[in-house]
């Protein structure tokens, strides 16, 4: 218990858990726009807030600029009469202080005529905002680090032409500090919601990662709870597309792997039975000749005949066991060397005619042209002679066999065919598995030990190539080998078996 939470700690620290990856999304996905939604939601309040702050504070300034017109403020200040001058002064204050600011009145010579802070008067002041301003550009400026907004308004005269000139300007500074505190305040509300929001997607990025990746543990613990191979269930989980790849592929090498195990287990009981039967056969012989003391010698002659006949038998079953066993190895393993495939093929037959003639069977050579290849002769050898030793041994009497030999620019092909008992469909798919016999009387009787068409099959595929068979029972059966002319070696088993004789085309 205590390994399996170091384990989910372990990787949750690492980052390697589906479920953390899941977890750490979906919290980043659910707290990322709350934290992108408060900073543009105060952002525009305090764009709103300069921008309406600054409008109403400009539109009171005009107004202030037309009485300082009406009154002839700029025509000569001292004409003007003290209650105008008083009220225009009190216009100014009232923005002054209701903004917590400060208003400058400038004439075009940029000399300060009014200040509210009354410490710049008849002072000249350069700015460029101020400048502008009298070219006709108005500017709004807002300094956050300083808390102010900076904004000019011009006072237009309009003469008797119609043209309208700017003869003064006010420069005026307002304090942001309510601006600020508001936000200060929706900023202290949205962080309360926005931290509920965050428990909120945290509880919810636990429970969703649980939910969603339980499927995935129900699949780790379907496969962790299967039994032996012999009495296995398939596992079923349908929570997503994903889980049900995963379980059909694991259900597939789940039955191959039965299949191999029964293989396994079959191919060893045959082994057993056969290396038994000649050994019971030897011991069965010998004890009737120790029962018989006095036997005559051509007893003991025809009893010792049979056991050379078993001994023999067990030695093709053992030498055949060793061709499958060193054809289970990698293709890495074949003696590749350049074989003429016709002279070898000729000299196959050769061998094989005395056995021909016995039954009187007629084997015929046919070769399209000359064909050399890239193969293992001695594993080539055993195909051929495999293969054709098979046409003339299950052939009927005065029967034929026919060895024909073509090639094009990358393969060779070499069809073996006979007029024989053929093969039945049913047991077709089973021909190259060990021990497996489509007569086993008959093959007994002619000493088959049921691997050769496997150990042909695994030399074929050992050289990359392929053998196929067409037969029909009665009439005749033709087996078909083709393998490249070029052997490209490389890291994978190319032609070895799965242990079971059931080898892959």
């Amino acid at each position: 218990m205590l390994r399996t939470i170091w384990t989910r700690v372990k990787s949750f620290v690492t980052l390697r858990s589906l479920q953390t990856r899941i977890f750490l999304l979906i919290l980043v996905v659910g707290i990322l726009p709350c934290i992108l939604a408060r900073v543009a939601i105060l952002n525009n309040y305090e764009e709103r807030a300069v921008e309406q702050r600054s409008a109403t504070v400009s539109n009171q300034l005009m107004i202030v600029g037309n009485h300082l017109l009406t009154n002839n403020y700029f025509i000569d200040n001292g004409n003007i009469s003290a209650v105008s001058k008083v009220a225009i002064n009190a216009e100014l204050e009232m923005i002054s202080n209701l903004y917590a600011g400060r208003v400058m009145i400038i004439n075009r010579g940029l000399k300060v005529m009014k200040d509210t802070y009354g410490i710049s008067e008849g002072k000249t002041i350069i700015s460029e905002e101020v400048i502008r301003c009298f070219q006709g550009s108005n500017s709004t400026r807002y300094d956050r680090e300083n808390g102010f907004i900076e904004l000019t308004t011009p006072v237009v005269s309009t003469g008797a032409d119609g043209k309208s000139t700017v003869i003064a300007v006010m420069l005026t500074s307002i304090s942001n500090d309510n601006i600020v505190s508001t936000m200060e305040a929706l900023q202290r509300k949205a962080q309360v919601l926005e931290n509920l929001i965050i428990l909120c997607i945290l509880v919810l990025a636990i429970v969703l990662s649980e939910i969603l990746v339980r499927p995935f543990n129900q699949v780790s613990n379907a496969i962790m709870n299967v039994g032996t191979l012999e009495n296995y269930e398939p596992i079923s989980v349908p929570d997503y597309v994903e889980t049900v790849h995963i379980v059909d592929a694991f259900n597939r090498i789940l039955k191959r792997m039965k299949r191999l195990d029964d293989s396994r287990q079959e191919f060893v009981a045959n082994v057993s039975h056969e290396l038994k039967t000649p050994m019971t056969s030897v011991k069965v012989l010998a004890d009737s000749l120790l029962a018989q003391p006095d036997a005559p010698a051509e007893l003991y002659r025809e009893f010792m005949e049979d056991i050379v006949s078993e001994i023999d038998r067990e030695n093709r079953i053992i030498t055949d066991l060793l061709a499958l066993v060193r054809l289970d190895k990698k293709a890495n393993g074949l003696n590749i060397s350049v074989v003429n495939i016709n002279e070898l093929t000729e000299l196959i037959l050769k061998r094989l005619r005395p056995i021909a003639r016995k039954k009187d069977v007629e084997v015929v050579f046919e070769s399209m042209r000359q064909v050399v290849a890239e193969v293992d002769e001695v594993k080539l050898t055993l195909v051929l002679t495999n293969l054709v030793e098979n046409a003339i041994k299950y052939n009927k009497d005065h029967g034929s066999v026919r060895v024909e030999l073509d090639a094009d620019h990358q393969f060779f092909t070499v069809k073996v065919s006979d007029s024989g008992l053929g093969i039945p469909e049913e047991a077709m798919p089973h021909i190259y598995e060990r021990f497996y016999r489509v007569d086993k009387s008959h093959s007994r009787e002619i000493g088959g030990t049921g691997l050769g068409l496997a150990i042909t099959k695994g030399a074929v595929l050992a050289h990359k190539g392929s053998i196929s068979l067409t037969s029909e029972e009665g009439v005749g059966s033709c087996f078909s080998v083709k393998i490249p002319l070029n052997y490209i070696p490389d890291t994978t088993s190319a032609g070895a078996s799965d242990g079971t004789g059931k080898v892959e085309e």
